[in-house]
């Protein structure tokens, strides 16, 4: 299926231009995008080709907007006022291009008229990190996989905690994220817009920032779970998905079944080894003995320490952690 058209007019070339850069490179926001800095030249191009989406300024009046013959239309405001209602809705022009794009795809997805299409691209690789025991550097090894491999492929994270601590790891105030998402999912199902409107990025990852509140993976089934991990990975433009598991209890080995590969980190006490051993006899029980195939058990170097917050994805990727983690993935990728 051809690619949607967004059109973005604004009179400053350089905005335009930069804004167009950014889109273009951000894979789970599917559209074309057209830049223009004349008002004449768009409306010829919305005549010979349809604009689903049209970004513009908030100085064009609605009667030339409409000449446009665009679908749905978010201006581009100066000031962070809400346009008066029954008009289009607006966004702060100047804010983080990232932010300002997650409140199109939200205004965007809340459009009735939106026909819901699905992406079309190659199923992407889902790899799962998972351990029954505790401190064994699980997300640090997920979040280092996950920044190595997104320099070469659209990767995207996702974290199943129900305490992940990113909000002050990362300094990032959320505006959506994972509760979201899978409310949406239960509602009407995965949209690959609805996707778009709750990724971040920090350093060269996309990631969902997790639930908020332990309650809203309660309600979630392991089922529920996998099915919308295996949705992205079928209607998104990302080529790997990394499952944080986290404690995902019981619930875990439903959506360790839609992965690839399993990453195991473990140690080598006498407790940490009869938990291993436990989950692998749940396996059995359940019928889930073919995971143990895809799991890849893994002895990160449980020396290393992360002192400082402010610098930590560069620990992450320069430490120890970094260099063990390079080696692992070096069998099949160069990095």
């Amino acid at each position: 299926m051809a690619k949607r058209v967004m059109a973005v007019y604004d009179t400053d070339p350089l905005y335009t231009e930069r804004f167009t850069e950014f889109v273009s490179q951000k894979e789970q926001v599917s559209f074309t995008v057209m830049a223009f800095t004349d008002l004449d030249q768009l409306t010829a191009y919305g005549k010979d080709h349809k604009i689903e989406l049209l970004l513009i300024s908030s100085s064009i009046s609605r009667e030339e907007i409409e000449k446009t013959g665009a679908a749905f239309v978010v201006m581009l405001t100066d000031g962070e006022a809400v346009p008066p209602e029954g008009q289009y809705p607006g966004v702060y022009k100047y804010q983080a291009a990232d932010s300002l794009m997650r409140e199109v795809m939200k205004y965007y997805c809340d459009d009735p008229g939106d026909p819901g299409y699905a992406m079309v691209s190659k199923t992407g690789r889902i790899m799962g990190v998972y351990s029954p025991i505790n401190r064994c550097l699980k997300t640090s090894f997920a979040l280092a996989m996950g920044q190595l491999l997104a320099r070469d492929l659209k990767v995207l994270y996702l974290n199943l905690e129900d305490c992940s601590g990113f909000r002050r790891l990362i300094g990032e105030e959320y505006r959506g994220g994972l509760s979201d998402l899978l409310y949406y999912y239960s509602q009407e199902g995965f949209h690959w817009i609805r996707l778009g409107s709750v990724v971040y990025t920090w350093g060269e990852l996309d990631y969902v920032p997790p639930v908020q509140y332990p309650e809203d993976l309660c309600q979630v089934t392991g089922q529920m779970m996998a099915e919308l991990v295996s949705h992205i990975a079928r209607e998104s433009a990302y080529e790997s998905i990394i499952l944080d598991l986290g404690q995902f209890g019981k619930k875990a080995a439903e959506v360790l079944e839609v992965c690839d590969v399993v990453y195991m980190p473990v140690k080598d006490d006498c407790v940490s080894t009869a938990k291993i051993e436990e989950f692998e006899e749940y396996l059995e029980s359940s019928g889930r003995g073919f995971l143990k195939d895809r799991i890849q058990k893994i002895k990160p170097p449980y020396h290393c320490s992360f002192n400082r917050r402010e610098n930590y994805l560069e620990q992450l990727l320069w430490g120890e952690l970094g260099d063990y983690t390079r080696q692992l993935l070096g069998n099949s990728r160069k990095l």
